[in-house]
């Protein structure tokens, strides 16, 4: 007998929902148990529906995002397995979501017959990624990211703390010019492009607290 995957939607656009509703309704082994449009609903339904599967987007409109709600969501007692289905496809949104936990990641792109095989792959524990994902995490193992120098996450540890370049270079005395220098040096090896994004990295990373 063929087994039902239980699978809870996730993703904050009405019209993505009906779309992927509408494809999974007529798979006779998949069953729709809930939908969500928010992190926060989403780790709420997924311990009130015990899905077997979360397909998962990564952006969700305020609050938690998708990798965050992953992350929540894999840490309960009996998790479901999650496979993200996003647009986005940068090297540190599919990092970030395979750190988390995820089981797969596919893009909104992928054909329909091939989302439906990834879902029952990924329920039964089989890891599916994109043909250009896998490509991008094979590249991105075969040339880890450079680590950053000593001096690189003090200055970092300070922007942490939210003071500004002529602070940083005051404490460390620096020129600001250096700091600065420092920190586009700092965001190529975190790929981000703004402060914010550095200090969420780095305490990803572990490398600051």
């Amino acid at each position: 007998m063929t087994r039902t995957v239980r699978v809870l939607l996730v993703d904050d656009h009405p019209v993505v929902r009906a779309g992927l509703r509408a494809l999974l309704s007529g798979q006779a082994d998949i069953e729709l148990v809930g939908e969500a449009a928010s992190g926060e609903e989403a780790v709420r339904l997924s311990g009130l529906r015990t899905p077997d599967l979360v397909l998962m987007d990564l952006q969700l409109g305020e609050g938690m995002d998708g990798v965050d709600t992953t992350r929540e969501i894999l840490a309960g007692p009996t998790p479901p397995r999650v496979l993200v289905l996003t647009t986005y496809d940068a090297d540190a949104d599919i990092l970030r979501a395979v750190e988390a936990g995820a089981t797969g990641y596919l893009l909104k792109d992928a054909d329909p017959d091939d989302l439906v095989r990834a879902i029952r792959s990924a329920a039964s524990g089989e890891t599916v990624l994109a043909p250009h994902v896998a490509s991008r995490l094979l590249t991105r193992m075969r040339t880890p990211a450079p680590p950053l120098s000593g001096r690189e996450i003090e200055i970092l540890v300070l922007v942490a703390e939210g003071l500004s370049n002529r602070d940083i270079a005051k404490r460390l005395f620096i020129s600001e010019a250096t700091v600065k220098s420092h920190l586009v040096h700092v965001f190529g090896k975190l790929e981000v492009d703004s402060r914010t994004a550095a200090i969420a990295q780095a305490r990803r990373r572990g490398l600051i607290r």
